[in-house]
């Protein structure tokens, strides 16, 4: 066997692991259950905080009222993502997902610092909303997997109450799940008591000094952005599906880098987070691939470039790529793999340079849902000058894709015209 058999065979087998893994997937599925209500609060904060001066007039006396679904949406998008992880983990142990996610609600919240104030003679406490969104985000994960975990291992343990036989299924059940709940929420309890205890004051705020910060600091630098979008093309080259790979690692944390930005942009501050996973979106999804689409339409002579370039164009307009990976091919395909790899990278580096420099803005951190069109999927990110920028890097990549694909193009058509001949002597 090659080398490159034995590559593309050692890395499909690690990116079916990475799939299969219980902990991963549950946590890439979980957060991509939250899509509708990211969705909703990313809508919510584009129409009440779009930065035009005669919108803003004319959306005055409603904007509270536009505003509200990115409250309780974007603002707590930790709580959803805890019960949606809870949930998806409980049922990759063949267990009912509804009390883990409750249970997981819970543990979240006990160990989510209250505030108080006064008011009057009143002492008022608070639940804000500080640790309910992109900050306490990783806590939610953590807190989703352990809770249902412990759930699942006292429930296997069976230190449960077994009813006796005739009562009623449902009340069964429900007393099954009695004695493992309490023993989470005791757990999760004294947990919240020990870190109030500490210096960090709350578990959220040890997540997040210890972990997410960290994290987002070496997942937000384009040199991380830059080597992941390498890896994932390069997987991709050998038949691996890249992004199952890549995205798996580094979807939390984009997406708490986006979250971040998207609550700047409706507070009206500047935007954190330069890179993030809408940054990758806009300049590395749809301009390479176009580019191949465009010098295989207009810039080639063989009838299998051309049928291809027809084929593939639609797809490519929406960010779907498997028709040209596997149809030109690009999987295995040493010539074509050079453009392949680099035209996306060249887009984002493009990207970055003209957002710092100021010529872009920074994306506000909308979560856009796949196949949103380009054009679209960069007006979306609260300008028009992001679709513009997208339209004008697919010249870019042609010019990339142009001397390797002309060089294929020669081979085709040359075995196209011995075709032929062949045919007519036949």
């Amino acid at each position: 066997m090659s080398f490159i058999e034995t590559f593309s065979e050692k890395g499909q087998m690690i990116a079916g692991k990475l799939q299969e893994n219980r902990y991963v997937s549950t946590i890439s599925e979980g957060l991509m259950v939250t899509l509708p209500i990211m969705i909703i609060g990313a809508f919510s904060t584009l129409l009440s905080s779009m930065q035009i001066e005669a919108y803003q007039n004319l959306i005055l006396p409603i904007k509270h009222i536009l505003a509200l679904p990115a409250i309780f949406t974007t603002n707590a998008l930790a709580l959803y993502s805890v019960v949606s992880i809870a949930y998806k983990l409980a049922k990759t142990f063949n267990k009912d997902g509804l009390v883990p996610a409750f249970l997981g609600l819970f543990s979240f919240l006990v160990l989510t610092p209250v505030s108080q104030f006064k008011s009057g003679e009143l002492t008022v406490s608070a639940l804000t909303f500080d640790w309910l969104g992109a900050r306490g985000l990783f806590a939610a994960m953590i807190v989703g997997i352990l809770s249902t975990r412990l759930y699942v291992f006292f429930v296997d343990k069976n230190w449960t109450v077994k009813m006796p036989d005739g009562v009623p299924p449902t009340i069964s059940r429900t007393f099954v799940s009695l004695v493992p709940a309490v023993l989470v929420s005791a757990i999760f309890t004294v947990v919240s008591a020990i870190f109030s205890m500490t210096s960090f004051g709350s578990f959220h705020s040890f997540i997040y000094t210890i972990l997410q910060v960290p994290l987002q600091g070496l997942g937000g630098s384009i040199w991380s952005l830059v080597a992941a979008l390498l890896l994932m093309q390069f997987l991709w080259v050998f038949g691996i599906h890249g992004a199952i790979v890549v995205m798996a690692v580094i979807r939390p944390i984009m997406t708490a880098l986006d979250l971040e930005n998207l609550a700047a942009y409706q507070a009206g501050e500047a935007m954190p987070n330069l890179v993030t996973g809408s940054f990758w979106g806009i300049y590395a999804n749809f301009a390479p691939m176009l580019g191949l689409v465009i010098v295989l339409l207009f810039f080639t002579k063989s009838q299998q470039f051309k049928m291809l370039g027809k084929l593939g164009a639609p797809g490519a307009l929406f960010g779907i790529h498997e028709p040209l990976i596997f149809g030109l091919p690009i999987v295995m395909n040493p010539l074509l793999a050079i453009p392949y790899i680099i035209s996306p990278v060249v887009c984002l580096l493009i990207g970055y340079i003209l957002t710092v420099i100021g010529i872009l803005p920074i994306p506000i951190g909308m979560q856009v849902p796949f196949g949103a069109p380009i054009v679209l999927s960069g007006v979306l990110q609260g300008s028009w000058v992001l679709g513009l920028a997208q339209v004008l890097l697919i010249p870019v990549s042609a010019l990339i894709y142009y001397p390797f694909v002309k060089i294929l193009d020669k081979r085709n058509l040359e075995a196209e015209m011995t075709q032929k001949v062949a045919d007519k002597q036949s």
